[in-house]
């Protein structure tokens, strides 16, 4: 493949390597490019228009939903909702999945999403982005439910997310390597701009919010000190934008590690499994990277909420590595170093 190819392109290219495949999932990336052209708009001109602040209302997390992430949501919904290549989807914003209505055709595609990471960050101009999961709807049954969501990371049959900062950039994995493509406003295309996209195998970046190390269990407060402290000499910066896409990407791009780990103050973790943490370990596991719960592999985690949380250690192998053993050597005690 070659720079400068469009995302069309690109899709069909790959998809003639496949000779059964049916164009379906050539048409739900489309649908959902679509859909994030027109966030990447509004998102430049939000502090023009009344979108941004509060809805007024929470979410199933608890948390208070943003204007900008209710209409980051009803765009998605209602751009990938009649193209028939989907069952159902299920978001983060969501308390239940969304069945595509009878009106519209179905297909055997569900879809995850997030549908504005990090939104409350966009009043202060900080990258913010969408994360989506791509499965298979398995069985023969004319509706979906919850546990047809129910699939191990390692089932996914694409991940990716849009991220919206000072260019539009998407990066997706259908398990034949990563590649970024960037928006090209002038002719409102995606462009190839990143191929096969690799994280080096260990970075010099540490992402975490150190505000929270007096909830840190043992194995995260010993990981930090090591790491700040390497006995080969190599210096490590820490870096934490908050927006879990922005920092992810950063890491991916440049190589680091970031956690968000299980501490006093949320055991099981913070991020979800289904609309976070698996789109990313899918993505880091196919650029060379790895991701863990600090116990064991994200994607061998079999979900069984749709909202379930997880703690999230991602981003080069070897800091990864190190990180687990870290984390395992050290414990899950209830105080913190």
């Amino acid at each position: 493949m070659s720079l400068g190819m469009t995302l069309t392109k690109f899709v069909l290219e790959q998809q003639r390597n496949h000779p059964d495949a049916s164009g379906r999932f050539t048409g739900l990336l489309a649908d959902l490019a679509r859909a994030a052209k027109l966030m990447s708009r509004e998102v430049n001109k939000a502090g023009l228009i009344n979108i941004l602040g509060a809805a007024g209302y929470s979410n199933v997390q608890g948390e208070e939903v943003q204007k900008l992430d209710e209409y980051a949501n009803d765009v998605i919904l209602s751009a990938m909702e009649h193209g028939g290549h989907l069952a159902a989807m299920a978001s983060e914003e969501m308390d239940d999945i969304y069945e595509i209505p009878d009106k519209y055709p179905r297909g055997n595609y569900l879809m995850t999403f997030d549908p504005l990471d990090g939104s409350s960050n966009i009043d202060v101009n900080i990258s913010i982005g969408t994360i989506f999961s791509i499965l298979r709807k398995k069985g023969y049954s004319q509706t979906t439910t919850a546990d047809d969501f129910f699939q191990a990371g390692v089932e996914q049959v694409c991940s990716g997310y849009f991220l919206y900062g000072s260019s539009t950039m998407l990066v997706y994995t259908t398990g034949n390597g990563v590649h970024g493509f960037t928006l090209d406003q002038s002719i409102g295309t995606f462009i190839l701009s990143h191929e096969n996209i690799q994280v080096p195998p260990r970075g010099s970046i540490y992402s975490i919010n150190e505000g929270n190390d007096r909830y840190w269990y043992p194995g995260t407060a010993k990981y930090i000190e090591t790491i700040k402290e390497r006995a080969d000499g190599q210096k490590v910066t820490a870096r934490y934008i908050g927006s879990l896409v922005a920092d992810f990407h950063r890491n991916l791009m440049k190589g680091g590690i970031f956690l968000y780990p299980s501490d006093r103050k949320a055991a099981q973790g913070k991020l979800r499994l289904l609309y976070e943490a698996n789109p990313l370990a899918f993505i880091v596991e196919q650029a060379g990277g790895a991701a863990t719960t600090g116990d064991e592999r994200i994607l061998d985690i079999v979900p069984d909420a749709l909202h379930q949380r997880v703690p999230l250690i991602i981003g080069s192998k070897d800091d990864v590595m190190e990180a687990e053993k870290c984390w395992k050597e050290n414990g899950h005690g209830q105080g913190a170093a």
